[in-house]
């Protein structure tokens, strides 16, 4: 099911005072990651240090995941029974859960339950991400790019 996040950027005007640069509406994307899964992609840095002026970065199409030290920011909305897809990706990730409850799995067996306002820092582990409540579950993400940091 689709939601609206609104987004608002901030800028530097001519004069070099701080302005609203855009208040805007993101709407999620569902079915773009798995059927239950809607995503509402809202920042993307390509590299880093991230640039702070320029053109919205998200007009163009936006990876599943960073590259190049950059970092995504989206918030995903998993439907009631989403089951888990185990993955790993050289990033970490920072995560924190807004509305419902979020199961996080691990390879080694480990499930913990994060509730709204509970934050998880992922990084790099093989994890899959469930529902397992009665409601959605809305949780932010910002995933940033750790592949030109491993061995």
């Amino acid at each position: 099911m689709a939601f609206e996040i609104r987004r608002i950027v901030t800028a530097h005007a001519a004069n070099g005072k701080s302005t609203v640069g855009s208040d805007s509406v993101v709407r999620s994307q569902p079915g773009s990651m798995q059927p239950a899964i809607s995503i509402a992609n809202l920042w993307i840095n390509e590299t880093l240090p991230p640039e702070l002026n320029g053109p919205d970065p998200t007009a163009k199409p936006f990876p599943m995941l960073p590259s190049n030290a950059g970092a995504v920011f989206r918030i995903l909305e998993l439907q009631p029974g989403t089951p888990p897809h185990m993955h790993k990706t050289a990033t970490i990730d920072y995560v924190v859960v807004t509305e419902g409850v979020l199961t996080m799995l691990l390879d080694d067996g480990t499930e913990l339950t994060l509730k709204p306002h509970d934050v998880l820092v992922q990084r790099a582990t093989v994890h899959g991400w469930a529902n397992r409540g009665d409601v959605p579950c809305r949780f932010a993400t910002v995933v940033i790019d750790a592949s030109t940091t491993r061995p």
